[in-house]
């Protein structure tokens, strides 16, 4: 199938005033990898496609309310980090629960949806306590083999920082030797180029697509290098002298903070993504990239956009479809 994006303007697609845009006029898409598919969002509306197990290609399209980048919530810096973050937990449970019911077969589906959201949950604190909470502990043993922990809060929270942050690689590390982790990171793949062609004007179609670069900006892995970059600044404002116990729960009350921060960055990184500097500034996230997304197959490819056709089509865009010689 051939998917052509047209002008917005014609058809009978939305006026500028009607879609939210990026400051050099493109329509914001992003999304996320799921079960055998991809979710792809755009500022109104999420589409899930997923490929089941006999071939056939399923998509689900809904639109947002409350997580609509339409809504004055996310006209306020910081505050739209903060839902942000809150949406793509939400919505990214809905999609992995509607991809496992498609991927899965009659006798593989064994978690209802509360029990996913129940797993999710368990995961998200988890993350928590590995990424946040055991880095703390860990640099307040440290104090006894290097003394300047103690002495320095800038220093406390630099190698609290360190540790963080090597804790996550060997995180990322460690789970992309799984079979079914590396099909997801594949469709992580796709789900760029998929976003990367769009944003060309490409032809949306598998065989033009897969030329483009697999790694993407503005992708949630980049936010969370960004989250622990900037956590360090922000807990560098704790004062050390506290009791252990206070800092502890700065670490999760400071994460509304640590997200928006982190988001209002990697926006601004992302509309000016042309600028050279810039271009140094998200290379770290780039190269993190590596270990979350890889290089997709045509048939994924495919899946992705056919989720990226629906949520075009909510947001006005016409979208020429001829069979493909």
């Amino acid at each position: 199938m051939l998917f052509r994006r047209k002008n917005p303007d014609q058809g009978n697609s939305l006026s500028n005033e009607s879609v939210s845009r990026r400051k050099d006029g493109r329509l914001r898409v992003g999304g996320q990898a799921v079960i055998e598919g991809v979710m792809i969002r755009s500022p109104k509306s999420m589409a899930i496609a997923v490929r089941r197990p006999n071939g056939e290609i399923v998509v689900k399209r809904e639109g947002l309310t409350f997580f609509s980048e339409q809504t004055f919530l996310f006209k306020i810096p910081l505050v739209r980090g903060v839902i942000t973050l809150i949406g793509a937990l939400i919505l990214g449970v809905q999609a992995l629960n509607y991809s496992a019911n498609q991927a899965l077969s009659e006798e593989e589906k064994t978690l209802s949806p509360w029990a996913m959201g129940l797993t999710l949950t368990a995961a998200l604190c988890f993350g928590v306590l590995l990424f946040f909470l055991l880095p703390l502990y860990l640099t307040k043993w440290m104090r006894f083999a290097i003394p300047m922990v103690s002495d320095s809060g800038l220093f406390f929270n630099l190698v609290d920082g360190v540790i963080r942050l090597i804790i996550f690689l060997i995180y990322l590390w460690t789970i992309s030797f799984f079979k079914e982790i590396r099909r997801v990171f594949e469709y992580h793949g796709a789900e760029h180029k998929s976003i990367f062609a769009f944003e060309a004007g490409e032809v949306l179609i598998a065989d033009r697509v897969k030329g483009f670069s697999y790694l993407h900006p503005r992708c949630g892995t980049s936010f969370l290098l960004i989250v622990m970059l900037v956590s360090i600044l922000v807990f560098a404002l704790i004062p050390h002298h506290l009791p252990f116990g206070y800092k502890v729960a700065s670490r999760v009350v400071f994460i509304p903070l640590i997200a928006g921060l982190s988001y209002e960055i990697i926006r601004f990184a992302d509309q000016k993504r042309e600028n050279k500097g810039i271009q140094y500034f998200i290379k770290p996230g780039l190269w993190l990239q590596r270990l979350t997304a890889r290089e997709p197959s045509e048939a994924q490819i495919e899946v992705a956009l056919c989720a990226l056709k629906e949520v075009l089509e909510a947001e006005g865009h016409v979208i020429e479809i001829s069979t493909r010689s």
